[in-house]
């Protein structure tokens, strides 16, 4: 189904500057300042996408326009130092260095992004894009929104308070409230959802003198509402992108991944639904997307499981998801209290842990971050921790079952995963394989996400055995439940057009119906999870399962699982009920300082026990799914994936991680940027 312009183009009432914010791009007019030819045609090189005419407006009021009648982009008021200024992998310590030596205003350094984002994110063009075939790279689609006031707000930030992010460019994910910019969480139910506060993390980003670019594509409702959605998809940015005449419904909704961003050419199902060829990761999908681009300085994603370290991983990234209580959740469109959080994503491990002092820290609306008021466990500045040698006398144990056989790591990722290692213990750390002495029990009690799940889980009561964890799908119901009852962030508004009139969101049944009543648009790819969730109609007894359930999450993610690997210690309890054997390895009896897995393969230990993990670039690797891909077309030639390794430790031991990771980092230097990618078949740093 193509828009032949039913839904007019500039009649977009969401508040979601379709029409001027949509920024020109497509089909390689010209290439960009950072852009590299290869050798050979597979690997073109990276190109900036554009689709001329177009024009860039600032007014005299600091808002931003686009018009469609010029071949380049005028940038009205700014200067030389704008068109000077680099921002492809500029730190924060390198715009302050500009800002101190007087070579760059906040303004210059906003329009400088803005241009990129219209060069590589945007288009008024109908996507996908065709006229290259299945070589042709589409937007990246990291924006949801983008900022019409960032240039005002950078105007307006005050050098004379400073901050410790004076005039840096954030790219928030479109799950955190902000007063200024829809909220919408990828779900077309909430389209037009306008909060009337900040969420906590928003407004210590801006008292820190950030300067928010824009709300970031997410996959919708942080990857919990459907099965076999592709990361990076929302119904949200669908039904933004069906709003420009000539778009294709049936394959549109995706961001792109930078190091690859073209449409899986494959022509049999699920491929050929217009998905990317290399996955963007998620649910950050749209931080991670511009942050590995360029296209931000810095953002901040959400994590329930793996949502910050997916993204990260796949675009080349730094990625910190903090312990369960270090930063704030208020305000953010949740899953569950029991494991989300927020947190940085970066470039750099050292703009990661400058990030990170910003976000931390006690919130009264916030119950979970109490523990910050116990001196040592949360700091306003992590650079301290940033230690080339850290890595010398570290004892790093790392679990293999199930994450690096029975969850398919493969040939290439285990062999950047033993580079890794290798690398960690030429740099004097003891590195040895333990498993998590739990590791059959942990991986036995699984997530209760389908309706006959729900139905199980409230046959057996809180007393009974549970036949998987209700944390999720209760605590996703009762969560966004609240979130919406909130004035300052509900009620949701849906999206509107001519074709789907605007209702008002209150609850999760109201998503569900909504979806129901609009499944052309809303239900691509279904919402079974949703579903499950809503499903969870027994107040008397659901909150009492969910209260067990989180305690069993506990004892086998921290009491029984990853705790003994930290102390060297197996509570007698855990052999008494079961759940760790008689006999176990000697690895178990002694301390480890940290536990390494690959990539977000050992996301979800930690994430439950609400334990923080860092992830760091580690190299790159063939894509997965290259063997079927070459079948289908030969000359396609599919870009190799990045990989990351992941430090993951106890609670609030944020300093010791960062200090791996930059000695890792410093040691390595495994990023690069996209344009530098290429499609050989072979594992490398980078």
């Amino acid at each position: 189904m193509k828009n032949s312009g039913a839904i007019p183009f500039l009649r977009v009432s969401l508040g979601l500057l379709i029409a001027v914010l949509t920024v020109p791009y497509a089909a390689f007019a010209q290439q960009s300042s950072d852009a590299k030819v290869g050798a050979e045609p597979p690997d073109m090189g990276r190109q900036a996408l554009a689709f001329p005419p177009n024009e860039l407006w600032i007014h005299a009021d600091d808002s931003v326009t686009w018009t469609f009648n010029s071949d380049e982009i005028h940038l009205a008021t700014a200067g030389v130092r704008a068109d000077s200024f680099t921002v492809v992998e500029t730190t924060i310590a390198d715009i302050e260095a500009a800002y101190q030596a007087g070579t760059a205003t906040p303004e210059d350094v906003v329009r400088a992004y803005l241009k990129r984002i219209n060069a590589f994110d945007r288009t008024d063009s109908p996507q996908p894009l065709t006229a290259g075939g299945d070589q042709q790279l589409q937007p990246l689609n990291s924006y949801m929104h983008v900022n019409a006031h960032a240039l005002q707000d950078a105007k307006q930030v005050n050098a004379k308070v400073g901050g410790a992010l004076f005039g840096i460019p954030v790219i928030v994910k479109d799950n955190m409230a902000t007063l200024d910019m829809p909220t919408t969480a990828g779900s077309v139910a909430l389209g037009g959802s306008k909060p009337q506060s900040d969420a906590t993390v928003v407004r210590k980003l801006r008292e820190a003198g950030a300067i928010i670019l824009g709300k970031g594509t997410l996959t919708e409702f942080a990857n919990f509402i459907a099965f076999g959605m592709p990361t990076g998809y929302s119904s949200q940015l669908r039904f933004q992108l069906f709003q420009v005449p000539g778009a294709d419904l049936s394959k549109v909704g995706y961001g792109f991944n930078a190091y690859d961003p073209r449409i899986d050419p494959r022509t049999t199902a699920p491929f050929n639904d217009g998905r990317p060829v290399l996955q963007t990761g998620g649910s950050s999908s749209g931080p991670g997307i511009a942050v590995g681009d360029n296209l931000a300085t810095v953002g901040v994603g959400t994590e329930t499981s793996g949502s910050i370290l997916s993204p990260s991983g796949q675009n080349m990234i730094v990625g910190i998801k903090p312990t369960l209580g270090l930063v704030s959740r208020f305000g953010i469109v949740p899953i569950t209290s029991g494991q989300d959080t927020a947190g940085p994503m970066a470039r750099t491990v050292t703009d990661a842990a400058k990030l990170l002092g910003v976000l931390a820290g006690f919130d009264p609306n916030d119950s979970a971050t109490q523990p910050c008021l116990t001196p040592g466990n949360c700091f306003s500045d992590y650079t301290p921790f940033l230690d080339p040698n850290a890595l010398a006398g570290a004892h790093i144990a790392v679990p293999k079952n199930p994450y690096w056989t029975t969850f398919g790591l493969g040939a290439n990722r285990t062999t950047l995963m033993n580079n890794a290692i290798a690398q960690m213990t030429a740099m004097g750390a003891t590195v040895e394989e333990c498993d998590l002495p739990d590791q059959a029990a942990l991986s036995a009690f699984n997530s209760c996400l389908s309706e006959s799940d729900t139905a199980a889980r409230e046959a057996a009561g809180p007393n009974g055995t549970a036949p998987c964890t209700s944390v999720l799908g209760f605590g996703f119901k009762r969560d966004l439940n609240a979130y919406l009852a909130d004035p300052n962030f509900g009620p949701g508004v849906s999206a509107e057009s001519d074709t789907i009139p605007v209702r008002t969101t209150n609850t999760l049944h109201d998503v569900v119906q909504f979806n129901a009543d609009h499944p052309e648009v809303a239900l691509k790819y279904g919402q079974a999870i949703a579903l499950g969730s809503d499903a969870y109609n027994s107040p008397s007894i659901d909150q009492a399962d969910y209260d067990a359930d989180r305690a069993r999450d506990l004892f086998l993610t921290r009491t029984c699982g990853l705790n003994p690997l930290y102390t060297g210690v197996v509570p007698q309890i855990c052999h008494d009920q079961g759940v760790v054997p008689a006999t176990l390895p000697a690895c178990v009896t002694h301390p480890h300082d940290a536990v390494l897995f690959p990539a977000n393969f050992g996301a979800n230990p930690p994430a439950r026990a609400g334990y923080p993990s860092v992830i760091v670039p580690a190299g790159r690797f063939p894509n997965l799914a290259k063997v079927s891909i070459d079948a289908a077309d030969p000359t396609f030639n599919p870009k190799r994936s990045p990989f990351g390794v992941t430090f993951s430790g106890p609670a609030f031991s944020e300093p010791k991680l960062i200090g791996f990771a930059f000695a890792y980092e410093q040691a390595t230097h495994c990023r690069i940027t996209p344009d530098q990618n290429d499609s050989r078949a072979i594992v490398s740093c980078p």
